[in-house]
């Protein structure tokens, strides 16, 4: 039989039936959180339409496959001596804050770079261009921020090979001169080369500013740039959750 008094028993519920409550709460809110909200996506079953534009004239191509590791992702072929064969995501507005989430893998058949993601921005001249951008050569991918002059600011660097998966991931604050990146390479973190792990700077210009995936700079060899369908959503976890 228990000692405690009645009301005493009913102080204890009260409390645990609180406890409850506020563990409840804070589980519901850090999983909304977590989850957040896409705001734009393409779709590898509706195929390249999903996309606002396509830019890749014949004989580079580009469409869905089949991945062994990743299942049906986009592949970008840039034919030797093309300009571009890349993709047009969405369009964005200055002053936005979201994240970008893909993996790529890539086959580059020459020493020279191309371009895989780009922030591009309209018009090309007198503007930053492309105020972030993911370039790739032989042994090396890199991340760069240009500026208003269009002065090339390196971020970062790392190793990697012809047909190796990679992740990546970006929270971008849109500004044109208090933008802001973060970066994420194979789900970690990364520091940059000033010693910070935001940059603040140009990732804005110009009056139309808008995404593009795919493989860019026209070189001597052919260029592949296989990719998973990018997410852009308001938390870096539903933004890397399929890549």
């Amino acid at each position: 039989m228990s000692l405690l008094p009645q009301h005493r028993k009913l102080a204890v519920g009260a409390l645990a039936l609180a406890t409850f409550a506020i563990s409840c709460s804070s589980a519901a809110a850090s999983s909304s959180a977590a989850t957040g909200k896409v705001l734009w996506t393409p779709s590898t079953a509706k195929g390249p339409s999903s996309f606002l534009g396509v830019q890749c004239a014949a004989p580079s191509s580009f469409g869905v496959v089949k991945d062994p590791v990743k299942g049906s992702v986009w592949k970008a072929f840039q034919a030797a001596n093309q300009e571009r064969c890349e993709t047009v995501g969405p369009e964005l507005k200055e002053g936005d804050t979201f994240y970008l989430g893909w993996s790529s893998k890539v086959e580059i058949g020459d020493d020279q770079s191309r371009y895989v993601f780009q922030l591009k921005c309209s018009p090309s001249e007198g503007t930053a261009n492309h105020p972030i951008e993911i370039d790739i050569t032989t042994g090396r991918v890199r991340l760069q921020e240009w500026d208003t002059q269009h002065v090339a600011h390196p971020l970062w660097t790392a190793p990697v090979k012809n047909g190796e998966w990679h992740a990546y991931a970006l929270k971008i604050h849109l500004g044109r001169s208090d933008g802001t990146i973060d970066f994420w390479f194979d789900g970690k973190k990364q520091t940059f080369s000033g010693g910070s792990g935001t940059f603040k700077g140009t990732t804005w210009d110009g009056d139309r500013n808008y995404l593009k995936w795919g493989s860019y700079h026209p070189n001597p060899g052919d260029a592949t740039n296989t990719f998973t369908s990018p997410v852009m959503a308001t938390t870096l976890e539903t933004a890397t959750a399929g890549s």
